[in-house]
């Protein structure tokens, strides 16, 4: 988040606590875009509404979710 928040384009970074309050948080924040991984390509278009919605190529070979686990065992 800290780096995020960092560039000096980006207002303000927040921690999303759940997927059925995306609406919500979009709202309440007053996001101009939401953006995601491709691999969520198409599942959040319904918010094209109320902010412009992009979906980004995943880096390959890289996993957050592995890069989490390792951390853990440290």
């Amino acid at each position: 988040m800290n780096i995020l928040h960092a560039i000096k384009y980006i207002d303000q970074v927040f921690v999303e606590e759940s997927l059925d309050l995306k609406r919500k948080y979009i709202i309440e924040h007053q996001a101009d875009i939401l953006v995601m991984g491709d691999d969520w390509t198409g599942k959040f278009d319904q918010f094209t509404d109320i902010c412009e919605v992009k979906y980004l190529t995943r880096t390959p070979s890289i996993s957050t979710t592995e890069i989490i686990e390792v951390i853990k065992d440290i």
